[in-house]
């Protein structure tokens, strides 16, 4: 199907894309009233671990590939100079401990084939499972497996990530905002496309009871990417260009369902699809908490977006403190694997947590 384009809407989106970074770096855009809810766990503590902690393996697997880690470089951007050097960036640290990585959306590819290069990491990353990404709305403005092929193929990605933002678009000036018989049409697309399709939201949280109606339509993953973290109501907010956008973000700043919230009802509903937990996860104590609560793999953004912005030394440091905080969870709690974690009932609820004798 053709994509009714034009070089205004182009220039439009890469401009969006470019404020985009801006504002998440430099402009206070996080949730502050919303939390991610994983304050409200805690580890239990083993003093006696009968571990030695060159032994823990931080390995994991997901959509049929083995990681250094459970981690996930989040979506964030691509279709500028800037996004270039970021996912150059981010993709040679991904490269080099064995994570996964996906790219912002590539609707801005479509329009604009020109900048499909800052997009194209595959050669720096050659091993690691690598997501192409689109807004599932577009199906609803005459994107179609033609586009999806595409920036996948752009990619040579693994998977496709649809994201899902109806939040995001409704405070986005001008922006696309019928979602109406998307599911049959996300349907449509997992039957026809080689790859998987992961399901991801943009920081407001999936449901257990919507992700149902997801894994019956055909995706193969869920990313909850809950509340808590950077709020897309209040980057749109700051971005829009007359009083009620700046309004309607503003409102809805803390809008969404907790990180935790969402792991466990996906988990309630549907306890083997592949799930990655992301949201306001801010270091490896976080994504120990989100795998013991039930996700594959955990994903960040901001940490590695203001991390790349720095260097690629600020990026393997990053990398490498994570992966530390999560074996040292292991290590303290008695776990030698996270498959053993998982297995374990070494989180609990801070209410439910027993005082010490």
């Amino acid at each position: 199907m053709p994509i009714e384009n034009s070089s205004t809407d182009a220039a439009q989106t890469q401009s969006r894309k470019a404020d985009h970074i801006r504002v998440c770096l430099e402009e206070d855009v996080q949730f502050r009233a919303q939390t991610t809810g994983l304050e409200r766990y805690r580890f239990e503590h083993c003093c006696l671990p009968e571990l030695d902690r060159r032994d823990i393996d931080v390995s994991a697997t997901f959509l049929g590939k083995t990681l250094g880690a459970p981690l996930l470089i989040s979506s964030m951007t691509g279709g500028t100079d800037r996004a270039w050097t970021i996912n150059r960036r981010l993709a040679e640290v991904a490269g080099h401990y064995k994570i996964a990585m996906g790219v912002g959306s590539q609707r801005v590819a479509v329009e604009k084939p020109e900048v499909a290069n800052t997009f194209a990491v595959r050669s720096l990353a050659p091993d690691i499972p690598l997501f192409a990404n689109l807004g599932a709305v577009q199906l609803n403005y005459s994107y179609g497996v033609e586009e999806c092929q595409r920036i996948i193929d752009i990619l040579e990605a693994n998977a496709l990530i649809l994201h899902l933002n109806p939040l995001q678009e409704s405070v986005q000036t001008g922006g696309d905002t019928n979602f109406k018989g998307l599911l049959d049409k996300i349907s449509k697309l997992c039957y026809a496309l080689p790859v998987p399709v992961i399901a991801k939201e943009v920081g407001n949280g999936i449901s257990g009871k919507m992700a149902q109606k997801l894994i019956d339509a055909g995706v193969s993953a869920i990313d909850v990417a809950g509340a808590g973290g950077t709020s897309w109501a209040k980057v749109e907010g700051q971005r829009g260009k007359d009083p009620r956008q700046r309004r309607l973000g503003a409102t809805f700043a803390d809008w969404g369902l907790p990180t935790a919230e969402c792991i466990t009802s996906v988990r309630a509903v549907a306890p083997e699809i592949p799930l990655i937990a992301s949201g306001g996860l801010r270091n490896g104590l976080d994504v120990a908490k989100a795998i013991a609560l039930g996700a594959d793999i955990a994903g960040l953004a901001w940490p590695f977006l203001q991390a790349a912005s720095e260097s690629l030394e600020a990026l393997h440091a990053l990398a490498e403190a994570l992966i530390a905080e999560i074996a040292t969870v292991l290590f303290c709690t008695g776990q030698a694997t996270l498959a053993d974690l998982k297995a374990s009932d070494a989180l609990v609820p801070l209410q439910a947590a027993k005082p010490l004798p």
